[in-house]
C-alpha cells in the first residue's frame, strides 16, 4: 500500500497522484492504521435518480432526470442506477430515455425479485440490473410473510432469469445488515451459484457501526467471490464512515447520491465517499473531483433540495474563514485550517466578514474587489465591521465595499461615471423578455437591446451589452425585507471584469420592483468597476 499524502506535514506520494495529494491535508495518524490491503480503485454506483428521488419532497421530470444523468457520466461515476422501471410509465420513459443517451457510464435498473419488473428493465433497453429481495427475520416476519427458503428460491430463479436475458446483474439482500450471519453467507453462496455478477450489501436503515460493519464485511468476505458493493443510509449520520469501513475489509463498490439524498437520513454522500477514499486509503476513483461542486449545486438546484451551508466538500461554509486567525494561516498555507483545497472540488474559498475578522481578512476580501487600503484605513473599517457585527448586523460583501469607499471617500451615488438614463422591458405571455438601456458612460452616451429567459435577464444583458461584453455575472442574491405582494427587497450582484486582473465589484439595491432594483444594483457595481479602473 502507497503512503498517503499529508501536505500539511511533509508527507510525499510516490505515485503520479502529486497534483492530487497535495491539495489534501490529512492527519499523519491515518498512515499508522492501514494494516490491510486496499486496491487502487473503487467503484462509484450512483442512485440519486433512484434512491435519491426518494427523498421526501423530490420529484424530478424526464428531463430533469436526463440532465443529472448526463451530468453524472461527465462526473466520471462507474454506474447509474437510472430507475425502479416497474414503478410507473413515467419511469419507464425516463430510463428508457436516460438508456437512449449513450452515456459512457452504464446504466442501471432497479427491479425486485419478479420476472415482471426484470422485464420491465429490458424493456428499457437496459442492460444491467440491480435486484433485490429481503432477508433479515423482521421483514420476512412483518412484510414478506416468506420463509428464508423461499426468499433464497426466489433470488436465485431471478437471476437466473436475468442472465439468461442477458444482462449484468448485481443483487442485494436487502436490510442485509440485520440478516442473520449464517443465512447472509448463504444467500452469498446461493446467488453466486446462479450467477450473479455482484452482490450489495444494504444497510438498509442504516443501523451500524463503523465497527460493526467491518465485523460484518470481514466475514462475509470469505464466501463472497464476486464484487461486494455497499448501500449505506445515514439514519445515524455514519453511512459514509460505514461504507469506508467496508472497503477496509474488502468491498470493491459504494452506493452513492450526490448531497447525500435518499429515503429518510440520506443516503452515503458521493462527495463525501470519493474524498475518503482518496484521503484516507489512497484509493482512486473514475470521479473527476473539480466537477463535484457544480455537479451538487446543479442536483441541489434540479431537486429543490437545498445543500446546508455546513455540508462537507459542497456546503458554503466548507472553505469560508472568519476567524482573523483562521484566515492569516489559510492566506500563508491553506494546510493550516483546510483538509483539502477547494480547487480539488470544484469550490472556491471564501473569506467571511465578522466580529472575528482581523486586518488580513479583510484586506483580503477587499483585495477581490481591488481596493487597497493603508494600514490606517484598515483599521478603521475593521472596526466599523467589528462595531456593525457585534450590534447583530451581518455585514456582506456589498456593506464591506461601501464601508472601504467611505473611508476612502469615493464619490457618492449622484456623482457615479456610470448612469442609467433610460431603461424599459417587454415580457409577457408567449414573449421573449426584451430589454433596452441608455447608459452615460461618463458622458458618452450608450444604447443597448438584448433578450434574457427573464425580465431581470434581459435586462442585465442589455447593460453588459451596452458596456462591455468582458463583463461577467458571478453572483446575484434576491431577498425579501418585508412581507406580502408589495415586500421591499433587497438585490445584491457581484460582477467581474475579465482581463483586467479579474478585479470583482458588488452593487447593492433596495425597492418594490424586482426588475428595477436589480437594474440600479448592477448600475452600481459597473460603476465601481469604472471608477477604479480609471482612477
Amino acid at each position: 500500500m502507497a503512503g498517503l499524502t499529508n501536505s500539511g506535514s511533509g508527507g510525499s506520494t510516490p505515485r503520479d497522484k502529486a497534483c492530487v495529494q497535495d491539495s489534501i491535508f490529512t492527519s499523519q495518524y491515518n498512515r499508522l492504521v492501514l494494516d490491510v490491503p486496499f486496491p487502487d480503485h473503487v467503484m462509484i454506483f450512483d442512485t440519486t435518480l433512484r434512491d435519491g428521488e426518494q427523498t421526501p419532497g423530490v420529484a424530478l421530470s424526464v428531463e430533469d432526470k436526463m440532465t443529472i444523468a448526463i451530468a453524472l457520466a461527465d462526473l466520471g461515476v462507474d454506474v447509474i442506477e437510472a430507475g425502479f422501471p416497474m414503478t410507473s410509465p413515467g419511469e419507464r420513459e425516463a430510463v428508457r430515455k436516460i438508456a437512449a443517451l449513450k452515456l459512457p457510464s452504464r446504466i442501471c435498473g432497479l427491479a425486485r425479485c419478479t420476472k415482471a419488473d426484470v422485464d420491465a428493465v429490458i424493456e428499457c433497453d437496459l442492460d444491467y440490473v440491480h435486484t433485490f429481495i429481503a432477508t433479515s427475520d423482521i421483514h420476512l416476519k412483518h412484510k414478506l410473510r416468506m420463509t428464508r427458503e423461499q426468499v433464497k428460491a426466489k433470488a436465485v430463479e431471478t437471476i437466473e432469469y436475468a442472465k439468461g436475458h442477458g444482462l449484468t446483474v448485481e443483487f442485494s439482500c436487502e436490510d442485509g445488515t440485520r440478516t442473520d450471519l449464517e443465512f447472509l453467507k448463504d444467500m452469498h453462496i446461493a446467488v453466486q451459484g446462479a450467477g450473479v455478477d455482484k452482490i450489495n450489501l444494504p444497510d438498509t436503515v442504516g443501523t451500524m457501526s463503523p465497527a460493526a460493519m467491518e465485523y460484518l464485511v470481514r466475514n462475509i468476505m470469505p464466501v463472497t467471490k464476486v464484487p461486494l458493493s455497499m448501500h449505506c443510509h445515514n439514519d445515524f449520520g455514519l453511512a459514509v464512515a460505514n461504507s469506508l469501513a467496508a472497503v477496509r475489509q474488502g468491498a470493491r463498490q459504494v452506493h452513492v447520491c450526490v448531497n447525500g439524498l435518499g429515503e429518510r437520513c440520506g443516503n452515503a454522500s458521493l462527495e463525501e465517499v470519493v474524498l475518503g477514499l482518496m484521503a484516507f486509503f489512497d484509493i482512486s476513483t473514475n470521479v473527476d473531483t473539480k466537477k463535484i461542486g457544480s455537479t451538487s449545486k446543479m442536483v441541489s438546484r434540479l431537486t429543490g433540495f437545498p445543500i446546508p451551508d455546513n455540508k462537507p466538500v459542497v456546503g458554503a461554509n466548507a472553505f469560508a474563514h472568519e476567524s482573523g486567525i483562521h484566515v492569516h494561516g489559510v492566506l500563508k498555507d491553506p494546510s493550516t485550517y483546510e483538509a483539502y483545497s477547494p480547487e480539488l472540488v470544484g469550490m472556491r474559498r471564501h473569506i467571511v466578514v465578522g466580529k472575528h475578522s482581523g486586518a488580513h481578512s479583510i484586506k483580503e476580501k477587499l483585495s477581490q474587489y481591488g481596493i487597497v487600503l493603508s494600514d490606517e484605513q484598515t483599521l478603521e473599517v475593521v472596526d466599523k465591521v467589528k462595531k456593525l457585527a457585534e450590534s447583530g448586523k451581518e455585514v456582506d460583501d456589498a456593506e464591506l465595499v461601501a464601508l472601504a469607499s467611505h473611508v476612502m471617500g469615493q464619490k457618492e451615488k449622484g456623482q457615479r461615471k456610470v448612469q442609467l438614463k433610460e431603461f424599459t422591458v417587454f415580457t409577457g405571455l408567449n414573449i421573449t423578455p426584451t430589454s433596452t438601456v441608455v447608459i452615460d458612460m461618463d458622458g458618452e452616451l450608450r444604447r443597448s437591446a438584448n433578450i434574457g429567459i427573464g425580465p431581470v435577464d434581459a435586462a442585465l444583458n442589455a447593460i453588459r451589452a451596452a458596456v462591455s461584453d468582458r463583463i461577467t455575472l458571478e453572483e446575484y442574491k434576491l431577498s425579501a425585507i418585508t412581507g406580502g405582494s408589495d415586500a421591499l427587497c433587497e438585490v445584491m450582484v457581484k460582477l467581474k471584469l475579465k482581463d483586467d486582473g479579474d478585479v470583482m465589484s458588488v452593487g447593492k439595491s433596495v425597492g418594490t420592483d424586482i426588475v428595477l432594483t436589480s437594474v440600479d444594483a448592477t448600475i452600481a457595481a459597473i460603476d465601481r468597476l469604472y471608477s477604479r479602473k480609471n482612477a
